[in-house]
């Protein structure tokens, strides 16, 4: 897409007021050639005494082998970036060279760089990454653990390296305001493991030196993001992220006069934010689960390090944490799969943790556990995770082993502000069915910028191990065309009509008329278990088409019947998609389509078209594919029904699974 086209379909979805906000920050990028509204001298930091730490001594059972070869990785100069897994960055890193592409990023105003261009700053997620420094973190808490000096020295090389490349407001890590407040509460959090102001790094002249610049470039960071916060439609993540970073540096750093007003700013941001942004039955209105981490661990955050400073937050702020959790243990299945509902980035606000295995669902509900004296959020949990042990200390220790996990999972299965349903039973056992359809907004604001086009479509996991699934993300920046697939109705289980989208894609993180779900009914108990939706997003055709799909679960027969009626006068190409995780095994059987997991066989009958055609690692047309990480991909299987319907039709699938022989 044309820069010249992206900006006319931006424009379509903006008001009046967002159009003059935006020409004023436009006016300010330009001021700031000029040096207008930058920060001309950094006050001199007026330092505290003893300061209280969220992070102060090492927890007990800390997995120290773990984070003493992560920390040694990165002294090595082998970095992890998301699908890049060791490479030889060298220590410290080149921070303006795209460590993907090898692409030199400019090295002018901050505001005047396109780091939307690939041709100009390479991949910039890959780009921006290790800047936000949670590696700074790793080193300081391998400090903090084994009272190795090579990791204190090895996080001032690195920090100093930043400050040296990177200077204010110079290069595209002055570009984005979310990517400054992740790096400031990383730093926030580097800071109190090396031991604050009167950490051993800061004695002496080069310390003090050390120490001041260190102070200058946090107070740019704070001046920066509130001049330019996310706002209007793009104040979603973003803007929670921002304020966050602002909170946090306002506390651990109370070294200037503004420092007091950028905390209340940020305060009452996040009050409002964390209720604005939210449903008030858990569901981030992004619709996508990762994004829901990423904000309830914002929250997290912000609650924990203000408790510390004597700042916390409302019970309406709580409140709302709370029921983010219990989304979170609704979806998460007895073998710990997250269905991958919208888009994901991998991103962590902090990196505590450093095994293999860490969940971040799990580890929310490990802290949320302990923060809400909710037993049902350790059963789901399943352990204590090294990030809670950071972050609660001994009294969170004390508080998990206090808590008795219920025998028995009974999870919310109804969202109906948030717009997802489960069906199933013998939830958390063996025997679990649990089925998740999406009945929601395509995404929050008018961008909808991290939604994808699923409306109507589920997944369905059985005994803990999955079988339809959603495939995921893949690309954000960079191969529009995968980025495009792995957002489209194709890529979900659903019907797509016409070859089309259920909504219309504008751009990277933009969609234009967008498909609106409602719910008909929903019965989650008794022998038969229904869950009946519609939308809209086909009305938009020239012979309007409604989509209503009925999911009828039958617990006697571990049968589940699904009927998708396509309500319309004319004729239409249609094409229904199942998507089957990576570890089925899918073949042809007849007209039928089998699947084998480790335990259970799941058969799809459908009597739709010419019969099923198995789609795997396709990429003409592109099909049969999942990305479990940000920028990796691998194949699956993907059964698609295709034919031509004449005026309403209903379409049958059935599904019946047993254990494999």
């Amino acid at each position: 897409m044309t820069t010249l086209a992206w900006k006319i379909n931006r424009l379509k979805l903006m008001g009046l007021p967002e159009i003059l906000w935006r020409v004023r920050q436009l006016a300010q990028k330009k001021a700031s050639k000029f040096g207008l509204g930058l920060v001309a001298q950094v006050p001199a930091p007026r330092l505290a005494g003893a300061m209280p730490a969220l992070l102060g001594e090492a927890p007990a059972q800390v997995d120290a082998v773990a984070l003493a070869a992560a920390a040694d990785a990165i002294l090595a100069g082998r970095w992890n970036v998301f699908a890049l897994r060791g490479a030889q960055l060298g220590f410290p890193p080149r921070w303006n060279c795209d460590p993907k592409t090898g692409t030199h990023a400019p090295m002018g105003l901050g505001k005047q760089i396109d780091y939307r261009s690939e041709r100009v700053v390479g991949d910039i997620k890959y780009l921006w990454e290790p800047s936000r420094h949670l590696e700074l973190v790793t080193l300081a808490q391998a400090w903090r653990v084994s009272g190795e000096q090579r990791y204190a020295d090895g996080a001032r090389a690195l920090l100093q390296s930043w400050f040296e490349q990177c200077p204010y407001p110079q290069g595209v890590h002055w570009t984005s305001s979310l990517e400054l407040a992740v790096r400031l509460l990383n730093w926030a959090c580097a800071w109190e493991l090396l031991g604050g102001a009167s950490s051993p790094l800061f004695a002496g002249a080069e310390g003090q030196r050390f120490q001041r610049q260190w102070l200058d470039s946090v107070y740019q960071h704070c001046h920066f993001i509130q001049g330019y916060f996310s706002r209007h439609s793009s104040a979603n993540n973003h803007l929670f992220g921002e304020y966050m970073g602002l909170f946090v540096a306002s506390l651990v750093w109370p070294c200037w006069p503004a420092s007091a007003r950028w905390q209340a700013l940020a305060r009452r941001g996040l009050e409002v934010e964390a209720l604005k942004q939210n449903t008030a039955d858990g569901v981030n209105r992004e619709q996508a689960v990762y994004y829901q981490h990423e904000v309830m661990d914002m929250m997290l955050l912000c609650q924990l390090f203000g408790q510390v400073h004597g700042a916390g937050f409302s019970a309406a702020y709580l409140e709302r944490l709370e029921r983010l959790a219990d989304f979170i243990a609704a979806l998460l299945d007895a073998g710990g799969n997250m269905p991958m509902i919208g888009d994901a980035d991998d991103a962590q606000m902090v990196r505590l943790a450093h095994d293999g295995a860490w969940s971040p669902y799990r580890s929310l509900l490990a802290s949320c556990a302990v923060l809400f004296g909710r037993a049902d959020f350790k059963r789901k949990a399943g352990a204590y995770d090294d990030k809670s042990r950071w972050l609660l200390g001994a009294a969170g220790l004390l508080g998990w082993d206090s808590l008795a996990a219920p025998a028995e999972e009974r999870p919310v299965q109804a969202f109906p502000e948030g717009g997802y349903y489960l069906l199933g039973n013998g939830f958390g056992t063996p025997a679990e069915v649990r089925l998740v359809a999406d009945c929601a907004p395509l995404g929050y604001l008018s961008i909808a910028a991290h939604g994808h086009a699923d409306a109507l479509a589920f997944t369905l996991s059985l005994g803990g191990e999955e079988f339809l699934i959603d495939p995921g993300t893949y690309a954000y920046h960079t191969q529009k065309a995968w980025r495009d697939y792995f957002r489209s109705t194709a890529a979900h289980n659903t019907v797509c009509v016409d070859g089309q989208d259920q909504s219309e894609i504008g751009g990277n993180f933009m969609w234009l008329r967008k498909a609106n779900a409602s719910l008909l009914a929903h019965q989650p108990s008794g022998p038969v278990q229904l869950f009946d939706g519609q939308h809209d997003g086909y009305c938009r055709l020239s012979d309007p088409l409604t989509h209503r799909r009925q999911v009828e679960f039958d617990t006697q027969k571990n049968r589940v019947v699904v009927k998708d009626i396509l309500q319309c006068r004319g004729e239409h190409e249609v094409a229904l998609h199942w998507h089957f995780a990576e570890g089925c095994q899918v073949g042809l059987d007849g007209a039928r389509v089998r699947a084998r997991g480790r335990r259970l066989g799941l058969t799809l009958a459908c009597a739709f078209g010419a019969g099923a055609q198995l789609l795997r690692a396709s990429e003409t047309p592109i099909g049969g594919w999942i990305s479990r990480k940000f920028d990796e991909k691998s194949p699956i299987t993907t059964a698609v029904w295709r034919g031509s319907i004449n005026g309403t039709t209903e379409i049958v699938t059935e599904f019946h699974w047993s254990p494999t022989e």
